[in-house]
């Protein structure tokens, strides 16, 4: 049985952009995803739910490809997930767990770094920091950096990369409120801009008013 999220939005009718067909990973015998099969239209929104364990993070690296899947087929965007993953990687921007952040580097050095290797001009970035209320701490070395800083600098990130497809892994973590409202802002100006959104993550009622739809893992496999 194939799990799709509905959707009758005009940016919905551009195609998928996630097709999952019994996708699997795992790690020495513990299989993190079994048997995982879902669609997600174009530019919409989808939360994605599951105890600490579940396969959620798993599940973003696979699409991200940071890590290969042991099973199934995937597309992204149109891609093939194994033979075409540079084109994956082009238009994905994955938010993780950790941060990859240059330690040494001040904020804007960070997204300078990102800007030259994206091809793209470094205008934007004084913007983008002020964006995500880091205005005043962009010439600051990231390593005196709080976690919630941090977190924010990675949204900084992912917005110069604009992305086709985001996969915000557990984003309100390490945030106070008003990072939280953060959070729901860049999820609704992705979506504006036509960007298909999955967001991992604990707080179901705040996402599920962002959200399309959601899907929930438990033990690797999609309920």
């Amino acid at each position: 049985m194939i799990w799709e999220v509905p959707c009758y939005a005009p940016a919905c009718m551009t195609g998928l952009a996630i097709n999952a067909e019994k996708l699997g990973r795992r790690y020495g015998r513990r299989w993190a995803l079994a048997d995982v099969t879902f669609r997600v239209p174009a530019g919409t929104v989808l939360m994605v739910s599951g105890p600490n364990g579940s396969g959620k993070s798993t599940l973003f690296r696979v699409l991200a490809t940071a890590i290969r899947p042991d099973l199934g087929k995937v597309t992204v965007l149109g891609f093939d997930l194994i033979r075409e993953r540079e084109d994956v990687r082009k238009a994905v921007a994955l938010l993780s767990h950790h941060s990859y952040l240059y330690e040494t580097l001040t904020a804007r050095e960070n997204l300078v770094v990102v800007s030259q290797h994206l091809g793209v001009g470094t205008d934007g970035v004084g913007p983008l920091l002020a964006r995500v209320g880091l205005g005043e701490r962009g010439d600051d070395a990231v390593s005196t950096f709080s976690a919630g800083m941090r977190k924010r600098l990675s949204f900084a990130r992912v917005l110069l990369q604009t992305p086709r497809l985001a996969l915000l892994d557990e984003p309100y973590a390490q945030l106070d409120p008003e990072g939280f409202d953060l959070v729901d802002d860049v999820i609704r100006e992705l979506k504006a801009d036509g960007t298909t959104v999955l967001v991992a993550t604990h707080q179901l009622e705040r996402t599920s008013r962002l959200a399309d739809n959601a899907l929930r893992l438990e033990g690797g496999r999609l309920l």
